[in-house]
């Protein structure tokens, strides 16, 4: 018997994949580029097991037995047995739990992918690239393989060889870059993000204009933003990037909608403190969802949260609402707020916050009480 837990962390894009070239080996029309959030706060945490005993390979996921026929989930397997150095062919048990809201728009799938096959790599003694064993379960897992800041390189190749990712700096490289998620709805949303990409591509023709003549100069100058660290620049196009996906997403037919009401007055929100400031110190982002992925300097912190508490008053006491790192001050400024030219919202309208860093990239848990599976390779209930 073989046993390992691992946890892996969601990514934030700053520049989205959103369209695949190859909807089998799920290979993107652009380069993306993200940050790898901190393990502490938003993570999978998975434990795979093999056993000579075992009839089937089998999956649980958050406390529930799942398919293992699932077609993503085949495909992560079947490569990863191809490359195993140790060819013994026990079934595998795997058991996955999320800290935080699948399939609401915070990207469930890449962290999950990503713990999978870090796991499994590890089981199986896989020891080169394995972005691409994650990508062959969902696309944006890729980049949730490593750590800091993280590039998916489209690649050229049919068969998908070149399609990997690659990092471009470590977390260390920019260790002031902080990231506040604000979570307006946490509940599973209507248009997957797989149906609404093809529904993108497809239709909108606003999508040809994007993939050929915007992506490829923007995915530059976000990439020398970061080994810079020029936060105007990044958050700029991090902006524009999260605006023109949206863009896409309502130029589809049907359309594709995925911010609410709450998620735009958060833009205005954003560009009016910016504006009061009279400094680009946030930058928001939003994938296929409605809640938005805030990017800015710890140094600002204190004061934005303050203006954040006073425009989206909490709804619920601070210990449940603010969530992931602690926040050592918070400035409230009344000059400041009458500067900002926004309206004041009832209390409640974010369900919560969750405050974190990038991060490291996953990690392995070698103590036996952090495994998920017991020895007979059911799930132990933590709950």
């Amino acid at each position: 018997m073989c046993t390992v837990t691992c946890l892996a962390s969601i990514n934030i894009a700053v520049i989205k994949y959103w369209g695949k070239r190859d909807e089998v080996l799920i290979l993107p029309v652009n380069d993306s580029i993200s940050a790898t959030l901190d393990t502490d706060h938003l993570h999978a945490k998975t434990t795979v097991m093999t056993s000579s005993t075992f009839k089937e390979d089998r999956i649980w996921l958050n406390g529930k037995e799942e398919d293992i026929k699932n077609p993503r989930l085949q495909n992560c397997l079947t490569q990863i047995r191809k490359r195993a150095r140790n060819s013994n062919q026990w079934k595998v048990h795997i058991c996955s739990e999320n800290n935080f809201p699948t399939a609401a728009g915070l990207a469930s799938s890449a962290a999950g992918y990503a713990c999978l096959v870090v796991a499994l790599a590890k089981l199986y003694q896989i020891e080169d690239d394995i972005t691409s064993l994650a990508r062959s379960g969902s696309g944006s897992a890729c980049r949730s393989v490593m750590g800091g800041f993280v590039k998916w390189c489209m690649g050229s190749e049919s068969n998908g060889a070149d399609s990997i990712a690659k990092q471009i700096v470590p977390a260390s490289h920019w260790p002031e870059m902080r990231i506040l998620i604000l979570v307006v709805n946490d509940t599973k949303k209507k248009i997957s993000s797989s149906i609404g990409m093809k529904r993108t591509i497809e239709t909108s023709d606003l999508m040809q204009h994007r993939i050929k003549h915007v992506l490829p100069n923007r995915v530059k100058i976000i990439e020398q933003a970061i080994i810079e660290k020029d936060f105007k620049t990044f958050a700029e196009h991090t902006i524009k990037d999260s605006n023109q996906m949206h863009a896409v997403c309502l130029d589809a037919y049907p359309p594709v909608i995925y911010m609410n009401d709450v998620s735009h007055t958060i833009i205005n929100f954003v560009h009016a403190y910016n504006e009061a400031v009279n400094e680009v110190k946030v930058a928001y982002t939003f994938d296929a969802g409605p809640n938005a992925t805030l990017y800015l300097l710890e140094e600002n912190v204190p004061e934005f949260v303050g203006v954040l508490d006073h425009f989206f008053p909490p709804g619920i006491n601070l210990e449940q609402y603010r969530k992931g790192l602690t926040f050592k001050e918070v400035i409230n400024s009344q000059e400041l707020f009458n500067k900002i030219n926004t309206t004041r919202q009832a209390p409640g309208s974010l369900k919560y916050i969750i405050y974190t860093k990038v991060g490291n990239g996953p990690k392995y848990l070698e103590d036996p009480n952090d495994h998920l599976l017991n020895k007979e390779g059911l799930p132990i209930n933590h709950s």
